[in-house]
């Protein structure tokens, strides 16, 4: 039921050098929450993920923000915060290799996975 790889929740998208939640992701996570729901006994683990543009470092603090935002979003739409954990891997795992807007833009993102107890 539950993956982006591992959990059939989708990927949320953000905008250049932001953590804000855009209209398109609230919805995504407002189906997301939907199917989290109907696992309860699952815990998710929420990835904060960057492009490559920035330091090791501030890329990482921005992941880590992406991720807390999302968790903050879910729990407002009822979901546990115990069941949701956050990490960060800046810039350390893309998904679209590339130098322009359009790797970019798949690589600034949030992603879930079943995390284990």
């Amino acid at each position: 039921l539950l993956g982006s790889k591992a959990t059939g929740l989708q990927v949320v998208y953000f905008d250049y050098d932001s953590f804000a939640l855009r209209a398109d992701a609230k919805a995504t996570l407002t189906e997301n929450a939907n199917k989290i729901k109907q696992v309860p006994d699952v815990l998710i683990q929420i990835e904060g993920h960057c492009d490559e543009r920035g330091t090791q470092e501030y890329n990482l603090a921005l992941g880590e923000k992406r991720a807390l935002a999302v968790r903050e979003f879910l729990i407002s739409l009822g979901i546990s915060g115990d069941r949701l954990l956050t990490i960060s891997y800046g810039k350390e795992r893309p998904v679209a290799e590339g130098h322009d807007e359009s790797a970019w833009k798949q690589n600034r993102r949030s992603e879930f996975n079943k995390a284990a107890k």
